[in-house]
Protein backbone atom coordinates (compact mmCIF):
# COMPACT_ATOMS: atom_id res chain seq x y z
CA UNK A 1 0.00 0.00 0.00
CA UNK A 2 2.92 2.26 0.73
CA UNK A 3 3.76 2.03 -3.25
CA UNK A 4 0.04 2.85 -3.97
CA UNK A 5 0.73 6.33 -2.26
CA UNK A 6 3.73 7.31 -3.58
CA UNK A 7 3.70 5.96 -6.86
CA UNK A 8 -0.32 5.92 -8.52
CA UNK A 9 -2.27 8.75 -10.08
CA UNK A 10 -4.95 9.58 -7.43
CA UNK A 11 -5.94 12.00 -9.39
CA UNK A 12 -7.58 9.28 -11.94
CA UNK A 13 -9.14 7.37 -8.67
CA UNK A 14 -10.75 11.15 -7.80
CA UNK A 15 -11.97 11.82 -11.35
CA UNK A 16 -13.58 7.45 -11.70
CA UNK A 17 -15.03 8.39 -8.54
CA UNK A 18 -16.89 12.30 -9.72
CA UNK A 19 -18.15 10.50 -12.95
CA UNK A 20 -19.29 7.30 -11.18
CA UNK A 21 -21.48 9.51 -9.35
CA UNK A 22 -22.14 11.66 -12.28
CA UNK A 23 -20.85 14.69 -10.16
CA UNK A 24 -23.32 14.58 -7.76
CA UNK A 25 -23.02 14.15 -3.72
CA UNK A 26 -26.35 13.03 -2.14
CA UNK A 27 -27.75 13.16 1.16
CA UNK A 28 -25.26 15.93 2.16
CA UNK A 29 -25.65 17.68 5.40
CA UNK A 30 -23.54 20.84 5.97
CA UNK A 31 -21.24 22.12 9.20
CA UNK A 32 -25.22 23.83 10.29
CA UNK A 33 -26.33 20.47 10.19
CA UNK A 34 -28.93 21.83 7.04
CA UNK A 35 -29.55 19.31 5.00
CA UNK A 36 -29.56 18.80 0.81
CA UNK A 37 -31.13 16.19 -0.80
CA UNK A 38 -28.43 16.54 -3.75
CA UNK A 39 -25.64 18.68 -4.73
CA UNK A 40 -23.98 18.79 -8.09
CA UNK A 41 -20.04 19.82 -8.63
CA UNK A 42 -19.23 21.40 -12.06
CA UNK A 43 -17.69 19.20 -14.84
CA UNK A 44 -14.82 21.46 -15.42
CA UNK A 45 -13.78 20.84 -11.49
CA UNK A 46 -10.03 20.28 -11.00
CA UNK A 47 -8.58 18.55 -7.96
CA UNK A 48 -5.47 18.47 -5.48
CA UNK A 49 -4.28 16.02 -3.50
CA UNK A 50 -3.36 17.42 -0.63
CA UNK A 51 -2.67 13.97 1.95
CA UNK A 52 -3.04 10.69 2.02
CA UNK A 53 -2.20 8.23 5.11
CA UNK A 54 -2.89 4.50 5.88
CA UNK A 55 -4.42 3.11 8.19
CA UNK A 56 -4.09 -0.11 9.86
CA UNK A 57 -5.45 -1.97 12.63
CA UNK A 58 -5.15 -5.91 13.75
CA UNK A 59 -8.38 -6.46 10.98
CA UNK A 60 -7.92 -3.89 8.47
CA UNK A 61 -5.71 -1.47 6.31
CA UNK A 62 -6.79 1.23 4.35
CA UNK A 63 -5.67 4.29 2.38
CA UNK A 64 -7.49 7.61 2.88
CA UNK A 65 -6.61 10.82 0.08
CA UNK A 66 -7.64 13.88 0.29
CA UNK A 67 -7.98 16.62 -2.19
CA UNK A 68 -9.24 20.05 -2.22
CA UNK A 69 -11.66 20.55 -5.36
CA UNK A 70 -11.25 23.80 -7.39
CA UNK A 71 -13.44 25.10 -10.20
CA UNK A 72 -12.20 27.39 -12.94
CA UNK A 73 -12.88 30.70 -13.46
CA UNK A 74 -12.94 32.72 -16.24
CA UNK A 75 -11.21 36.43 -16.11
CA UNK A 76 -14.88 37.87 -17.48
CA UNK A 77 -16.49 36.71 -14.02
CA UNK A 78 -13.73 38.15 -12.17
CA UNK A 79 -12.66 41.72 -12.88
CA UNK A 80 -9.76 41.75 -10.70
CA UNK A 81 -7.91 38.65 -12.12
CA UNK A 82 -6.16 38.29 -15.34
CA UNK A 83 -6.81 35.07 -16.98
CA UNK A 84 -8.03 32.16 -15.62
CA UNK A 85 -8.23 31.22 -11.93
CA UNK A 86 -9.69 28.08 -9.65
CA UNK A 87 -11.85 28.57 -6.89
CA UNK A 88 -11.81 26.23 -3.91
CA UNK A 89 -15.30 24.81 -3.71
CA UNK A 90 -14.47 21.95 -1.29
CA UNK A 91 -13.08 18.94 -0.34
CA UNK A 92 -13.06 15.22 -0.54
CA UNK A 93 -11.68 12.36 1.54
CA UNK A 94 -11.92 9.00 -0.26
CA UNK A 95 -11.15 5.70 1.41
CA UNK A 96 -10.34 2.41 0.20
CA UNK A 97 -9.10 -1.10 1.50
CA UNK A 98 -5.84 -2.66 1.02
CA UNK A 99 -7.39 -4.25 -1.93
CA UNK A 100 -8.09 -0.78 -3.38
CA UNK A 101 -12.25 -0.85 -3.24
CA UNK A 102 -13.87 2.13 -2.53
CA UNK A 103 -14.90 1.93 1.12
CA UNK A 104 -16.36 5.23 1.91
CA UNK A 105 -16.41 9.37 1.14
CA UNK A 106 -16.44 12.25 3.32
CA UNK A 107 -17.36 15.10 2.05
CA UNK A 108 -17.29 19.33 2.62
CA UNK A 109 -18.56 21.72 -0.14
CA UNK A 110 -19.16 25.27 -0.04
CA UNK A 111 -22.92 25.24 -0.66
CA UNK A 112 -22.99 29.20 -1.17
CA UNK A 113 -20.53 28.55 -4.23
CA UNK A 114 -22.00 30.01 -7.45
CA UNK A 115 -19.68 26.79 -9.17
CA UNK A 116 -22.00 24.32 -6.99
CA UNK A 117 -25.94 23.66 -7.38
CA UNK A 118 -27.91 22.79 -4.81
CA UNK A 119 -31.14 20.73 -3.77
CA UNK A 120 -33.23 21.01 -0.84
Amino acid sequence: MVNFVESSDANALLKEHLELCNYKVSGYWDQKDEFYEEITLPPSLSAELISSSIGVTDREEWIQLKFVLKADRLASEDKLSHGRTEKKIGEVILIYDKNMEFVDENWQIDIDSPFVIVKR
